[in-house]
């Protein structure tokens, strides 16, 4: 396998998936629509590229990391567009099944091979390389790419045929959404009784109601500070709404998931939409009138 690769998003995600590329001896290609974040992945050992073309002339492997439906969709039309040959594209965003499908289909029809590859962590996960990585669609494809993989993630799963990566995305999403909340009103909680937040961040990671959001979330929490964020509220609405219509579609009541919704929106609307979602524990402390 050759060792170069394309990453389309240089985001929170996608920047550190290059640079742990980049740390494993992989040639790394690079494309964002901001010139600020190519120029800053550039000075870290990326390829800075101009166009998606260039990116799909240039690597075998390509791996897109989007914020968006439509950001997907152009991405999807400029590599078929392109003329290069086949390619292993693989699709890692948290999108609509639809959106998903466009993506396969109409990189099919133009002799790529799409993968619906959804991760599964942080920001924060992702720079420490401790992504999960729901892989799904070509068997062979899924089985060519695991030494590419290996270099950003602890763990690859061939979930079968494409799209159930996706499908198990949201599942693990709807599970992180109501856990942030839960440890957000855990240190409202805890706080509200006088407890020193910091105190209760160490002492619940260390008992049975840990989890793996509250080691991630608490601490930032705990410091009243949410910046930088691992996963800012502004995009993680983006991911509510697909899950609560997915659920929604299949009939699957989520009366948890559900309670979880303006709590998020709240925090969105107070001003906190660039921040990490740990920061719906300041709209939890405003709802209780609890004053730092």
């Amino acid at each position: 396998m050759s060792k170069t690769a394309g990453i389309i998003g240089l985001g929170i995600m996608g920047g550190a998936m290059a640079r742990n590329l980049v740390a494993g001896g992989w040639t790394v290609l690079g494309f964002d629509t901001s010139a600020e974040r190519l120029a800053e992945l550039a000075r870290e050992g990326v390829t800075p590229c101009t166009t998606v073309a260039e990116i799909a002339h240039g690597a075998e492997i390509i791996l897109t990391s989007l914020p968006s439906p439509k950001a997907c969709a152009l991405t999807a039309d400029a590599i078929a567009a392109s003329g290069a040959p086949r390619r292993v594209v693989i699709e890692a965003s948290t999108l609509a099944l639809a959106d998903k499908m466009y993506f396969h289909d109409t990189l099919k029809a133009a002799g790529h091979e799409p993968l619906d590859c959804p991760i599964s962590g942080t920001g924060a996960q992702a720079a420490a390389k401790d992504l999960v990585i729901y892989a799904s669609g070509d068997h062979d494809a899924v089985e060519s790419t695991r030494e590419f993989y290996a270099a950003f993630t602890r763990a690859v799963h061939n979930v079968g045929a494409y799209s159930n990566g996706t499908k198990m995305k949201y599942v693990a999403n709807l599970l992180v959404a109501i856990h942030n909340v839960a440890s957000a009103e855990a240190m409202v909680l805890g706080m509200k009784a006088g407890l020193d937040p910091q105190q209760i961040s160490d002492l619940i990671a260390g008992g049975a109601g840990n989890s793996r959001i509250w080691e991630l979330r608490a601490p930032m929490m705990a410091r009243n500070e949410y910046l930088p964020a691992t996963m800012k509220i502004d995009i993680w609405q983006k991911d509510m709404d697909v899950i609560g219509s997915f659920a929604t579609k299949l009939g699957v009541p989520t009366p948890t998931f559900s309670a979880t919704i303006p709590i998020y929106a709240a925090a969105q609307a107070q001003g906190h939409g660039a921040e990490d979602t740990a920061a719906v524990c300041a709209v939890l402390e405003s709802m209780t009138a609890l004053h730092r």
